[in-house]
């Protein structure tokens, strides 16, 4: 008689978490265009038909990478919105900015933001999930700030520079020009 329990069998539901979190660092790496599923079925140990079965198509895993991510920012600025110390817009903004900040020290999540964004020009499906992503993350950042419109739009656009700031590590030129972008702007 032996005490060894009787092995577990994925789920196709962790299989796809799985793939999804693999998916994540190769499209990081290279992007939508330089990115292909036999090397995120590789990576994740599984064949490139299960990944198929998965995610019908490329474009499907990279929209649900997409979507993943969008997912990830939203729940990290529900924490902050949540743990504001006070409930006016501009503290509810700050934590939220604050947390994003720390937030995109994880490059894969910001690459792949970036490389969304890039691919969202010329690739309808990937356009079509950028925005969605965008449009719960306005509503939610609205509702749960309570901001004007400029308040709200400055905070996105803040976000946006974030993302120029850390790509060309800017931080580390000290330049008059960086100095302007990087201005009252933290980094972790």
């Amino acid at each position: 008689m032996t005490n060894e329990r009787p092995r577990q069998l994925s789920t196709a539901e962790e299989r796809r978490e799985t793939v999804l979190r693999t998916a994540i660092g190769a499209f990081a790496a290279r992007g939508y265009w330089g990115t292909t599923t036999s090397e995120v079925a590789k990576a994740a140990g599984i064949s490139q038909a299960y990944v198929f079965r998965l995610f019908p198509s490329k474009e499907k895993l990279f929209t649900a990478v997409v979507e993943y991510c969008f997912v990830q920012v939203r729940v990290s600025l529900e924490r902050a919105a949540a743990d504001a110390k006070g409930s006016s817009p501009e503290v509810v903004l700050g934590a939220m900015g604050e947390a994003y900040a720390r937030l995109i020290t994880d490059n894969d999540l910001m690459l792949i933001q970036l490389h969304a964004q890039a691919a969202a020009v010329s690739e309808p499906a990937v356009r079509d999930a950028v925005r969605q992503g965008y449009a719960r993350l306005v509503e939610y950042v609205r509702g749960a700030s309570g901001g004007t419109e400029a308040q709200v739009q400055d905070f996105f656009a803040r976000g946006m520079l974030c993302h120029l700031i850390v790509s060309m590590g800017a931080e580390e030129v000290d330049a008059p020009w960086t100095r302007t972008l990087t201005a009252g702007i933290r980094h972790y």
